[in-house]
């Protein structure tokens, strides 16, 4: 297992502030042992967790242009009709992946095509069509930190399974496909970026 690039400062100040930490109380309270024998493993447990968070396993893709694959790790909590003003801008078939602090928060391509929309705003939403031109979109939308890293521009072409982006504490992913779509998952279930597949394309 490796850890994603977007972990490495956040692990560095964390390695820095537990040196510090423990710095000052072994020169300020010498003597407390059990004190610092506690804080010692809190500051274990603090790395162990950062380090957890930011890890980046390989996955093994099998691609299929027939299926859409999920953007993330997490679980299914909507599968519903709704309108999809950025990119489809109709009615399309949106289902929701709540991401939780436990699960991998790699951002995958759910299709492979050509980036024909990114807009950051409140949220990241990215527009892509397949190579049947059907259009595809699926949204980034941040937890507690206001945060996501998004690496599609418009005009990249993208594999299905590609890592486009990160994801922070609460976030959510969003898939939008076009009506008639067949959806394979329902509310509640535990999806796997990359693995599980969310829809397929009857057309």
């Amino acid at each position: 297992m490796t850890i994603h690039k977007e972990g490495y400062t956040s692990i560095a100040l964390c390695i820095l502030f537990i040196f510090v930490s423990n710095a000052l109380i072994q020169f300020y309270l010498p003597q407390a042992n059990t004190f610092k024998w506690i804080v010692y493993i809190l500051s274990f447990l603090l790395f162990v967790a950062v380090v957890y968070f930011f890890r980046n396993p390989s996955v093994d893709i099998m691609p299929d242009e027939k299926a859409v694959l999920s953007p993330a790790d997490g679980r299914v909590i909507a599968v519903e009709e709704v309108n999809e003003p950025e990119f489809i801008k109709g009615q399309s078939i949106k289902i929701s992946i709540a991401i939780s602090p436990l699960n991998i928060h790699v951002n995958r391509n759910p299709v492979k095509g050509t980036v024909k929309y990114v807009n950051s705003d409140s949220h990241t939403t990215i527009g892509v069509e397949n190579s049947a031109g059907v259009p595809i979109a699926y949204r980034q939308v941040p937890g507690f930190t206001k945060h996501v890293i998004n690496y599609a521009k418009v005009g990249d072409t993208v594999e299905q399974g590609q890592k486009f982006g990160f994801t922070m504490i609460g976030s959510k992913l969003e898939v939008f496909l076009p009506i008639g779509t067949k959806t394979d998952v329902d509310i509640d279930d535990v999806v796997k970026g990359g693995q599980t597949i969310l829809a397929h394309f009857t057309a």
